[in-house]
């Protein structure tokens, strides 16, 4: 059970209910997010612009986004990005060794350095020298600046997930690839 209550979404203000009223699918997250009112406008956007608009290969994206669940221990954001994850071409056997062997063989080389980049950035702050060469040698100025952008939105969304304690929807009541393109 959620720590605070969904918000009453007719009891929104206008502007804030028709917004969301357009949030598809309507998962818990989006739920929960209308409680910061003047927030749920940039946070859609910034994470509609990450998830879509980016250059950032979706297959890096979600690498990264699955080693910032796991390392922030955020149970709703694995469960909803293992299923993004693989509507984008990650292989199972990958998705297990971000959790446990982000070193692993199996990743390509520009993969490990992005997963070693996301782990130095969320334990520290700031990437080490070596740990930000070597990804920003193998992406451009923008795909490094969507990178670091996407480990730091899903640090909040982990955050925000789990002081809340959203809940994770039933399985198969609600499909968060529903409207996202193959390979996206």
């Amino acid at each position: 059970m959620a720590r605070i209550p969904y918000p009453d979404h007719d009891a929104l203000p206008d502007d804030v209910r028709s917004f969301v009223g357009r949030i598809s699918p309507m998962l818990n997250i989006y739920r929960m997010l209308p409680h910061a009112e003047t927030s749920v406008y940039g946070f859609m956007k910034l994470g509609n612009a990450l998830l879509f608009k980016a250059d950032l290969d979706p297959v890096l994206r979600e690498l990264v986004i699955l080693r910032v669940g796991y390392l922030s221990e955020a149970a709703y954001e694995l469960h909803q990005h293992v299923r993004v994850a693989r509507h984008v071409g990650v292989a199972d056997e990958k998705i297990a060794a971000v959790r446990d062997d982000p070193e692993a063989d199996l990743f390509s080389p520009l993969e490990r350095a992005v997963l070693r980049y996301t782990d130095e950035v969320v334990r520290d702050v700031k990437a080490s020298d070596d740990a930000y060469a070597a990804v920003s040698a193998l992406l451009s100025h923008r795909e490094m600046s969507e990178l670091t952008l996407t480990i730091g939105f899903y640090m909040m969304v982990c955050r925000f997930l789990e002081n809340f304690e959203v809940e994770i929807e039933n399985d198969g009541v609600i499909d968060p690839t529903v409207n996202m393109p193959p390979g996206r």
